[in-house]
This record gives structure tokens, C-alpha cells and sequence, in this order.
């Protein structure tokens, strides 16, 4: 497993995140084998597994779980301990096209601006939303965003995402006073090793990804949005809105730091999806 999560780690570059759930859905399978080596395994013990999860899992789940296997599999080949992958014969669950839930302007508006501006906490709380929404970046970008990549001046952020890819994305003025805000009243770090991180817990360490989380879901809820969201959610409204606004979809794109154009495309989708909504509630015939 060491060896799998190594291989996840350097040779593909996959996220920490991402290398840590392959891992434990490897594992939970191992544990379902009951013993019986890896080496031996057949599509009919995958299949097995894939059936006695079934009632758990969504579709999309089980079709993540079958690709930490098929990634765990292909693994055993590489290295020479198997001649073939049985998740090979396994057919994914058939998803449909998935469409986020996505806010309103003015829900996003209500929710940044419902946060008060009287304590450290708040400060930092309204910085985190301006950043996900104004960026359109992932919970975990903006855990591990650093005070040096941020260029106040020239209004651009350097972002390091998935597999230590690096992009710049422009801050716009809401953004940069909301994080100019909070950095005045911002902790002292806890360690050296925490110098640089824009955003600190009040005990002076970089937040983690549950609490960002947490904070989303209570501001929202506080705000009278009712949506069930996320902090991805800020990231799909600020997608969905620039495509709505008429931007190019290559530049949204490089914005959010898609590897494939065919994922940005899911916007156009959600944009699809609201005219079509409004066109019926206002259709003469409806």
C-alpha cells in the first residue's frame, strides 16, 4: 500500500486528498476479500464488492470506487505482480450528466453580506467566501493559499491546484479588501511552518477542510439560503455566472484550472438549464 500510494503520489500526481481515498477504498476492498491475495483476485470478487456496496453508494461513488480499483489494479500490473486488471471486465455504473447546485448573484451577495465585520472571525470567514467566489477556487486552494501569492497590486493570485499544477487567477477589489481585512487582524502563526498561510484558525494553524465546510454551511444557513451547498458551490456559481456573463470558455477554463475542456463544459449545461427554466415559467402556455 505504501508502494500504491507512492505511485498515486509521484508518477501520477494525484491531490493528498485524492491519494488518501484511493487508499482507504483499496483497503476497505482488501478487508472484503477476507485474506484472499490481491494477486489472485478475479472481476467476479470485484463485482462482489461493487454488489454489496451498491445500497450505500450513489452511482457516482461506485463509479469512483471502481476507479481506485482499476488504478490499484493497473498498479499490480506495472510492477509485474499480474498479467491482467480484472476491473477490466467490470462495467461502470451509467451516470447522467451532473449538474451542481449553483446560487444566484444575489444569493451569493446575501451570504457574504450577512457576515458581520466586528470580529477576527468574521473577517476571516467573509474572506474565505469572497476568495471561493471571486476565484472560483477549490476548498482546498484556498486552505493552503499563501500570503506571498497573492500580488495586491497587479490583482492576481497564484494558485497551486491539483497535481502541484500552478495557475494565475485575477483577484478582483471585493476579494483583495475582504483578505486585506482579515490580514490585519490575523493571529500570529502557531509555527514558523504556518508563517505564510492566509488563512489561520484563532490558534494561530492553517484551517482544515471540514471546518471550511462547516462555515459555509452555517453562513448560508444564517442568510436564509436554503440550497443544500458547499464551498464547491461558490466555486460553480462563479463559473456559471462568467459563462452566463458571455466569457470564453477556454479563459473559464484556465481559471478554474481544468485539465479538459469537456469538465468547463458542464456550464453551459447549468446555463442551458436556467433559460429553459425561466422560458417555462413565463411560457403563455404554461
Amino acid at each position: 500500500m505504501d508502494q500504491y500510494s507512492y505511485y498515486l503520489s509521484i508518477e501520477r500526481r494525484l491531490s493528498p486528498n485524492t491519494v488518501a481515498a484511493y487508499g482507504a477504498e483499496v483497503a476497505a476492498f482488501l478487508s472484503f476479500l477476507g485474506g484472499k491475495a490481491a494477486v489472485e483476485c478475479t472481476s467476479e470478487d470485484v463485482i462482489a464488492y461493487m454488489s454489496s456496496r451498491s445500497g450505500e453508494l450513489s452511482k457516482r461513488s461506485q463509479a469512483r470506487s471502481l476507479s481506485a480499483l482499476r488504478s490499484y489494479f493497473d498498479f499490480l500490473v506495472l510492477e509485474g505482480e499480474r498479467k491482467d486488471n480484472p476491473c477490466d471486465k467490470v462495467d461502470a455504473p451509467k451516470l447522467g450528466r451532473y449538474l451542481p447546485e449553483v446560487l444566484s448573484v444575489e444569493e451569493v451577495t446575501s451570504i457574504i453580506e450577512s457576515v458581520p465585520d466586528s470580529k477576527p472571525g468574521d473577517l476571516r470567514d467573509r474572506a474565505i467566501l469572497e476568495v471561493l467566489y471571486g476565484c472560483g477556487l477549490r476548498v482546498s486552494e484556498a486552505c493552503g493559499l499563501l500570503i506571498s501569492h497573492v500580488d495586491f497590486d497587479k490583482a492576481f493570485v497564484r494558485i497551486v491546484g491539483k497535481g502541484d499544477k500552478e495557475r494565475l487567477v485575477p483577484i478582483g477589489d471585493p476579494a483583495l479588501e475582504a483578505l486585506s481585512a482579515w490580514l490585519e487582524v490575523r493571529p500570529e502563526p502557531a509555527a514558523p511552518e504556518y508563517s505564510d498561510f492566509a488563512f489561520l484558525n484563532l490558534r494561530g494553524k492553517p484551517l482544515s477542510r471540514v471546518s471550511v465546510f462547516n462555515m459555509v454551511k452555517q453562513r448560508a444557513m444564517l442568510a436564509g439560503v436554503r440550497k443544500e451547498i458547499s464551498p464547491h458551490t461558490f466555486r460553480h456559481s462563479f463559473a456559471t455566472h462568467l459563462v452566463e456573463n458571455g466569457a470564453d470558455l477556454r479563459i473559464v477554463q484556465e481559471m478554474l484550472g481544468h485539465e479538459s475542456i469537456l469538465t468547463t463544459e458542464i456550464y453551459t449545461h447549468i446555463d442551458s438549464r436556467t433559460w429553459q427554466r425561466s422560458i417555462l415559467e413565463h411560457h403563455p402556455r404554461r
